[in-house]
């Protein structure tokens, strides 16, 4: 079977590098010829542990190609995929305005059966939407050509896309009529084999299962984080909160650390677009609503926590940043908690020095203020307050005594919790945490 995805960004790369892994032809297409002929070149745009190996081993192979030309890749495959941008709108509403532009792009190329599969997250309905741009395609051109629609939500995670791909939890497949289903089936027939579940539904359902999906882990972030400020106030650990409840199976430990909240190009985006679409159906998501409020409210907690441990005065004061990324293993910066947190440490008059192993080409566009520094302990070195704001596995066993001697106050805010309270204190830190 040939397939193509149209779109090379995080998803449609992760997406077509492993159906090659699965011995399908792939032909990955995207408008952006940098990013086509960087791909070519053998590099990978993107950081996600063990793409770069898994694209090179199937270009070599012949199952993975990569081309501007997306008239030719449709053309040529059974199966086009979606993934392209769904940015949000300022009202919290997606824009699909590159979902409408590949439509119309796949209608006026279309000349024989093809399923056409959203994989990019897009509201419910616009699986209809797709079917209409390209229906009014082939009627411009007076062709009569039979396709079918579905959506096929994506559940990868940044920094473990691969395992989500290979090991899924479950496979999502939203179709309204046998042939597609089918063929569908056919193509994750590697999956149905590892027992892999496979939810076989109507698209609106498919559609909405990702958006809930999102919402329903960002609640948990948040919730933690409410229990995270309610311990503080009576004097109770939330890390042994959370792993009380997390044990009970009804829960699950997943999701449950408090923190600066959360970020990325997933939670925050999917929420609001999610809460807007309700609204626009004439009741308000008012759980997910609340999540969106104290997620908002977590970020300015955990400055103001940087803030109190630096006496209050933040003026000329120096901090250093550990961790740029919205999480570990990814550079992906896109509504990253750190970026919120450092913007109020500048416009506050202080000086910031950060250290990420991956994100700080992608961060130093919306932070040039910022001096990026080549460690964790150049970016100590004369600092008035350490600041942990993501969890890389590296930070987590710092040379303390070097970092007392390299910081101007041996003061820490530990907004991941990745260390004990007690040890730190022991250790002559002037030590705060989220929640402890």
């Amino acid at each position: 079977m040939n397939i193509c995805v149209i779109g090379t960004g995080y998803v449609g790369l992760v997406t077509g590098a492993c159906f090659a892994e699965f011995g399908i032809q792939v032909i990955c297409a995207d408008k952006d010829a940098d990013k086509i002929e960087t791909l070519r070149r053998g590099e990978v745009p993107i950081y996600e542990p063990g793409l770069d190996e898994l694209v090179a081993r199937n270009v070599h192979a012949g199952r993975l190609s990569f081309t501007t030309d997306t008239p030719e890749a449709v053309r040529v495959s059974l199966v086009a995929f979606i993934a392209v941008p769904t940015p949000p709108r300022p009202d919290g509403s997606t824009d699909l305005t590159a979902v409408e532009a590949v439509s119309r792009e796949i209608g006026q190329t279309l000349d024989g059966y093809k399923v056409v599969v959203t994989k990019s997250t897009v509201p419910v309905g616009t699986s209809e939407k797709v079917r209409d741009w390209i229906r009014q395609e082939l009627a411009s051109r007076k062709v009569d050509a039979r396709f079918s629609v579905a959506s096929n939500p994506e559940f990868l995670r940044e920094g473990s896309a691969i395992g989500d791909f290979m090991r899924p939890d479950r496979v999502v497949l939203g179709c309204d009529d046998e042939q597609a289903a089918a063929i569908l089936e056919d193509l994750y027939r590697p999956l149905y084999l590892n027992e892999t579940p496979m939810v076989l539904t109507d698209i609106a359902s498919a559609e909405l299962s990702k958006y809930a999906a999102n919402a329903f882990l960002a609640t948990k972030v948040s919730f933690i984080n409410e229990v995270a400020t309610l311990c503080e106030s009576v004097g109770a650990d939330v890390q042994a909160v959370a792993r009380a409840i997390g044990l009970d199976r009804r829960i699950g430990s997943k999701f449950l650390h408090a923190g600066p909240g959360f970020g990325g190009s997933c939670f925050p985006k999917d929420t609001r677009a999610l809460a807007h679409f309700a609204r626009e159906q004439g009741s308000a998501f008012e759980v997910v609503e609340a999540v969106i409020r104290v997620n908002e409210a977590q970020r300015a907690r955990t400055l103001d926590k940087i803030i109190e441990a630096l006496d209050g005065e933040v003026e000329g004061r120096t901090v250093a940043v550990l961790g740029l990324s919205f999480k570990p293993e990814t550079d992906d910066v896109r509504d990253a908690p750190a970026l919120d947190i450092i913007s109020g440490l500048l416009k506050r008059g202080a000086r910031v020095q950060a250290f990420d192993p991956q994100a700080m080409e992608a961060a130093a566009p919306f932070v040039p203020d910022v001096a990026m520094c080549q460690d964790a302990y150049g970016a100590c070195k004369g600092a008035d307050v350490l600041v942990i704001l993501t969890e890389w596995n590296q930070f987590r066993m710092l040379d303390l005594g070097r970092v007392k001697e390299l910081l101007r106050r041996p003061v820490i805010v530990d907004a991941r919790n990745i260390y004990d309270p007690e040890p730190m204190r022991a250790a002559g830190f002037k030590y705060r945490g989220i929640g402890r």
